[in-house]
């Protein structure tokens, strides 16, 4: 059992569940309804309140604001819920709200992520694993994120956008479609630039493979034809890779929703 160590200037309440070796710094307040895994850590003049958890072996920087109430008008004091996973780097500023009635009533925060200074996580948010969002990144309420996805400094995202797994989103960008799998989305409106293929790099992804999905998305996405038509003569050819049939799954899932595509030939 790893001791906890919790500051004397710390406000802790009595019915918050608190794990082994956990670190609670100066003039932290926790409120009754936390539960703190083993290992967590709170720097100090952290606020962790509402029904939160935050899982094991998480540190959360100074002036970090988690598990306050939604910034949404139609909240109406239910008993809603954030979960943070284990493993997390929460940096100073950072503010992370509980869900709604509207939206499944969690947060949700995946294992291993870096969220930077400043950044903002609102209600309804489903957070995937190993995500990094940079300083100042905000999304709105509702907002999906894939595992392995990386958000610029002062990126924006629109309530209800999803963004797939392992993409990519540059600095200063405001995004209000959906962004593919492995996609590479910037501009002041963000626009498909095509795929993270430092990603995949870096992920070892073979070169013949990522050649594979670079020839998917350029008949998806620069071919003829609507989008659906492209989508339906991709998988005519019954591609087999896992990327490939990733973003065809992110296209087919939610049909109704608008998806990031590059920009009209002469514009920025």
């Amino acid at each position: 059992m790893r001791e906890t160590a919790v500051h004397p200037t710390a406000i802790v309440d009595p019915a918050a569940a608190i794990g082994s070796g956990v670190v609670i710094g100066p003039y932290c307040l926790v409120g009754p309804n936390v539960r703190l895994g083993d290992g967590a850590t709170l720097k100090s003049h952290v606020v962790v309140d509402g029904r939160t958890v935050i899982g094991p072996d998480t540190t959360v920087y100074p002036f970090a604001t988690i598990g306050l109430e939604p910034q949404d008008l139609k909240y109406a004091g239910e008993p809603s819920q954030l979960e943070i996973g284990s493993g997390n780097v929460i940096r100073e500023h950072v503010t992370m709200h509980t869900g709604t009635e509207g939206g499944g009533m969690v947060t949700r925060i995946g294992d291993g992520g870096l969220f930077m200074v400043g950044v903002h996580v609102a209600h309804d948010c489903q957070i995937g694993d190993r995500v990094v969002l940079a300083n100042n990144a905000a999304l709105a309420g509702h907002v999906t994120i894939g595992d392995e996805a990386i958000l610029g400094g002062l990126a924006a995202v629109h309530q209800f956008v999803r963004i797939g797994t392992r993409a990519i989103v540059g600095a200063m960008t405001a995004v209000d479609r959906d962004v593919i799998p492995y996609g590479s989305v910037k501009g002041h409106r963000g626009t498909l630039s095509g795929l993270n293929l430092v990603g995949m790099r870096r992920r070892g992804i073979a070169r013949a493979d990522i050649e594979v999905a670079t020839d998917a998305f350029d008949l998806l996405f620069r071919g003829p034809g609507a989008l659906r038509e492209r989508i339906a003569a991709l998988e005519a050819t019954s591609p087999d890779d896992p990327r490939v049939l990733e973003i065809l799954s992110f296209l087919r899932s939610d049909p109704s929703r608008p998806v990031c595509q590059p920009p009209v030939s002469g514009t920025p």
